[in-house]
């Protein structure tokens, strides 16, 4: 007799992912790099208590392709990050899984060799590799969290946490983020709805239980303990930007309302720059007058920037560097005078206001090991000591 089966219908193959513990001991995260982590999340968590008057600034690529450009793009940014100490918290973008619409490029993870081949436990090598590589560069991480499993194999780099417009209503991923071991910031719905980004930080307070891996790769059920150190992202929406005083304001007293800190972050780009890099200076500008006129609720700004500007096709070849294959960025010489009118714009609360400097330890008081040149053809770009080229590829 026939029977007709049932299960994995449409699974056409299956490939083993390596262990969360055994991709850590090929990229191992010393002691000092761990100090760095811990007090990076104590310093973004200061912010959003009160206790740090600077403010955090999220700036990097849309996404990360090429880990050797994202090393140079960090050490660009670490100079502008110590050069704004006293003012801004500088924390590097670093999106190794990207949400799709409908379909494309998924992101360093789950396509790093950007041709439909989804070497999974590569890109999981390389993520992490970059992430240990930063917190050696001492330039703290922050990063989305779409799939639930994957941050277990880099969670522990991680400064600050994402949960994206798309997911924000997701119980497993408030679940998820109940269970992060840094603060996260959840973004409003794609629409501009920001009520259920309010009802995320609600329920990531509460301990939850969600399906994901252990260390050494078991699934199982993790129980967490919730997490109060989230925060809520306007990124604007379909129905227009959400950056302007009065739509701050609303957001304020919507928190308030719930009983939560009145204490959030705008992002310069998405909806609330209509997705032209062009526009996120403005946007800055904007959120630079609310910040220099006495606004204390906005505590951070996220900015989508890369070496050179724009976006290209991820399937064009040569692909050219140092531009983003997913979003459009805002150039590097022009996200410099962006940080610089922040950091200004922290200085003229401070005499408005007249409160001294309150800060933690940020990036410049952790020095960096020492550093030797790239072979990559542009000269100008540093990476740590320890080559790119030893992490071959392996599945």
């Amino acid at each position: 007799m026939t029977y007709l089966t049932s299960e994995d219908l449409r699974i056409s193959d299956t490939l083993p992912l390596l262990a969360p513990a055994a991709l850590a001991a090929e990229s191992p995260l010393d002691k000092a790099g761990a100090d760095f982590v811990a007090r990076s999340r104590h310093a973004v968590e200061d912010i959003f208590l009160g206790r740090d008057d600077r403010l955090l600034t999220v700036v990097g690529p849309c996404s990360i392709h090429d880990p050797a450009v994202a090393l140079d793009y960090a050490n660009h940014l670490r100079e502008a990050a110590a050069r704004h100490a006293a003012d801004l918290c500088v924390v590097m973008r670093v999106h190794v899984e990207k949400p799709r619409t409908i379909v494309g490029w998924k992101g360093l993870i789950n396509d790093p060799g950007l041709d439909g081949s989804f070497q999974i436990n590569h890109g999981l090598r390389l993520a992490r590799k970059l992430m240990v590589d930063l917190a050696q560069l001492r330039v703290p991480v922050a990063t989305e969290f779409l799939d639930t499993m994957l941050g277990q194999y880099y969670s522990a780099l991680v400064s600050w946490g994402l949960i994206g417009a798309r997911r924000v209503e997701s119980q497993t991923h408030r679940a998820l983020a109940s269970g992060l071991s840094m603060p996260v910031g959840f973004k409003n719905r794609t629409d501009g709805d920001v009520r259920v980004a309010v009802d995320a930080l609600l329920s990531a307070r509460h301990a939850h239980w969600f399906a994901s891996l252990t260390r050494d790769g078991s699934p199982a059920m993790l129980g967490t303990s919730g997490n109060d150190r989230c925060q809520l992202v306007l990124r604007g929406g379909t129905h227009g930007p959400n950056y302007a005083s009065a739509s701050v304001q609303a957001v304020v007293e919507l928190l308030q309302t719930a009983g939560l800190p009145p204490r959030l972050v705008v992002d310069c780009s998405h909806g609330n720059s209509g997705r032209d890099p062009e526009r996120q200076p403005a946007v800055a500008a904007d959120l630079a007058a609310q910040i220099a006129a006495g606004q204390r609720a906005i505590s951070g700004v996220m900015l989508e920037s890369n070496l050179v500007g724009g976006a290209q096709d991820y399937r064009a070849r040569p692909l050219a560097y140092g531009r983003s294959i997913t979003d459009p960025c805002l150039a590097w010489d022009k996200t410099l005078p962006v940080l610089a009118q922040l950091a200004a714009a922290i200085q003229k609360r401070r005499l408005r206001v007249g409160n001294p400097p309150r800060r933690a330890a940020n990036v410049a008081d952790f020095p960096a090991p020492a550093m030797a040149a790239s072979s990559h053809e542009e000269p100008h770009r540093l990476v740590p000591t320890g080559s790119w080229a030893a992490f071959s590829h392996r599945e």
